[in-house]
């Protein structure tokens, strides 16, 4: 139950949507957890949307997959999110109110072909990150029962774990997106702020709040994302994020110089264990940070006025229907009444100089690695002791939004006892597929692998060969050909990552271009030349989408006698690319006439069949 693994199911033709939701359905039964869920859609409505889809792909064919992306794939969604027709209650049934729209987030989902549930529970109103909150009931960890699922989107998180659908939607505001993925084995994207819309969200602090993915794998996770990361006019809080490129080494890592486990020396040892196979197989470096200034900024968040934004979210129900609130919620939510107006005013003049640590720190770090969790407390122990207990699980979390940080909780080796274990990569804003990539290199580690040794020997430096596709550009960019080093696989290619760039199409100049491979240079490379029709030929190019914010450093990195002009395209089109000055290539530079092999990586090719002169390249 994976959305990789259903799509290609369905374009092979051995597994239909019908299929999927049945045995989903299924799953639901066998695992008999009802605590999972709020509300599920009739199974009539699942197979009847199930049924639609098939008679699209009849249809339409395979374009149907182009389409809709997540064609036929099961999801679920936290229930503070709203589905069109269906309650939404935010765990408190007095406050269910029924919508006439769903969320943006939800509904490009449905328009991408997804097939929803049912609605998940989760710590009443988003407080919390324990799962236990609930009037619906606690939510038991997918593989350990006695244990904690996580919250505050606990059912989002097991019901991914358990196999009933193949993602979901939670939201974050102080870890509710990471702590549960920790504890369940799974990916926990939480995105920059801004970068989905949460309109149609009930909030818990409008400000600091986004919707998170819970997912198997990060490519999964990923996927899903690129689906719903989109500006929303209509959300004041909605932001065209822009993506920071790729690194073009290994990324600088920060561990905290203190790290805190609650005496928990499994977990410890967990994590310290994932940190050694990190840093030995992936080659990556480390450095100790102070992360006190961490700490103060979690303080604010609980022990701050910013509690007064859950309180405002309530309005007057916190007051009409108090005895209806989760008596712990209802404590933390209260203390809302502690604080003033200059309290929020102070509380923000400190959030701004902890937040020029954090911009400094990010100045000698790339990405902050820490524990996902410190702890994994038992569902008993924190119904004894609900407020400390909660308060340990978010020592790693608290922190991220409130400085504006994008964050990944990736499954890595498991604990001594079994149970599921992690890291979260903590970066900042835009730096989404910087942390993917990084992830999905770690989770490759540890996957399918019971023996972390086993896991690694396969490991690898890392490299800048792109995992992860950029998002969907939301911000000007420019169409470039590339036609020599800058391809992909090609030695310059790094310097289209770094700039964020995304790989349109491979493709073929217009007739009338001659390629030569120019004399002394390192990397080598090639110069591209207009000449008439019937002196040149078509030659093969790669475009490359960059963003327009990027484009002038990248044009000033390119040395003579190569430069940036406008290419004429087989289809017609022009576009801008790389152009060779002629005196590059006259009969006495050096240079090479290898036009007849209609593009660069044959011509490098015939060098690896035979190194010694190429019969068919002149001087």
């Amino acid at each position: 139950m994976t959305v990789k693994g259903l799509l290609a199911a369905y374009a092979a033709g051995s597994l239909t949507p019908t299929e999927t939701v049945s045995s989903a359905l299924a799953q639901i039964d066998a695992i008999d957890r009802p605590e999972v869920w709020i509300l599920r859609v009739p199974a009539a409505d699942v197979q009847a949307r199930a049924a639609a889809l098939e008679a699209l792909y009849e249809a339409q064919g395979g374009d149907v997959f182009r389409k809709m992306p997540l064609f036929g794939v099961p999801f679920a969604v936290k229930d503070n999110i709203d589905v069109a027709g269906l309650p939404t209650t935010a765990a408190c049934e007095p406050f269910a109110y029924t919508p006439d729209a769903s969320a943006f987030a939800v509904q490009r989902l449905l328009d991408a072909g997804a097939i929803l549930i049912g609605k998940t529970n989760l710590d009443q109103f988003a407080t919390g990150l324990v799962g236990t909150r609930s009037p619906y009931g606690a939510v038991r960890n997918a593989e350990a029962p006695l244990r904690v699922s996580g919250g505050s989107s606990s059912g989002s998180a097991v019901s991914v774990a358990a196999g009933c659908v193949a993602f979901s939607l939670g939201t974050d505001t102080a870890g509710s997106g990471r702590v549960p993925a920790g504890f369940n084995g799974l990916v926990g994207l939480k995105p920059s702020l801004g970068l989905v819309s949460k309109r149609g969200v009930v909030p818990a602090c409008r400000s600091l709040d986004t919707l998170s993915v819970f997912a198997h794998d990060v490519d999964d996770a990923w996927r899903v994302l690129g689906e719903i990361a989109c500006f929303d006019s209509l959300d004041g809080y909605s932001r065209k994020v822009p993506g920071l490129g790729l690194l073009r080494s290994a990324p600088r890592i920060g561990v905290p110089e203190q790290l805190e486990f609650y005496g928990d020396a499994v977990a410890k040892e967990a994590f310290s264990g994932a940190l050694d196979t990190l840093t030995t197989r992936l080659y990556l470096t480390t450095q100790p940070i102070d992360f006190e200034p961490l700490k103060a900024v979690s303080a604010l968040l609980y022990e701050g006025p910013w509690v007064a934004e859950r309180r405002a979210a309530l309005g007057t129900f916190f007051a009409t229907h108090h005895q209806a609130i989760d008596p712990v919620v209802a404590k933390v939510i209260g203390k809302a009444e502690q604080f003033t107006a200059a309290d929020a005013f102070n509380s923000q003049y400190a959030l701004a100089d902890l937040k020029r640590y954090a911009e400094a720190l990010f100045d000698t770090i790339d990405i902050l690695i820490v524990p996902t969790t410190p702890t994994h407390p038992l569902i008993a122990d924190v119904q004894a002791n609900p407020v400390e207990l909660n308060s340990q699980l978010g020592y790693y979390t608290n922190f991220v939004n409130l400085l504006d940080l994008c964050a990944l909780a990736v499954p890595c080796r498991r604990r001594s006892d079994g149970l599921p274990a992690g890291v979260t990569l903590i970066a900042p804003s835009g730096a989404d597929r910087r942390l993917a990539e990084l992830g999905a290199r770690i989770q490759a580690l540890f996957a399918n692998a019971a023996e972390t040794a086993e896991a690694t020997e396969a490991a690898e430096p890392i490299a800048m060969a792109a995992l992860i596709q950029p998002l969907p550009f939301q911000e000007p960019t420019i169409t470039l050909a590339v036609v020599g080093a800058h391809l992909r696989g090609q030695p310059l290619n790094w310097q289209l990552q770094e700039a964020g760039a995304r790989f349109v199409k491979a493709t073929h100049t217009a007739p009338g271009y001659k390629l030569y491979a120019l004399a002394n240079t390192q990397p080598p490379k090639p110069g591209l030349v207009r000449a008439t029709p019937q002196q040149g030929q078509p030659i093969a190019i790669e475009l490359w989408e960059v963003p327009l914010r990027t484009f002038g450093k990248f044009v000033a990195d390119v040395p003579a006698p190569l430069g940036i002009g406008t290419l004429q395209l087989a289809d017609g089109d022009s576009v801008k690319g790389f152009i060779c000055e002629a005196s590059a290539v006259s009969d006495d530079s050096g240079a090479r006439d290898i036009t007849s092999f209609g593009g660069w990586l044959a011509y490098l090719a015939s060098l690896k069949a035979d190194p010694r002169a190429n019969p068919q390249a002149t001087r």
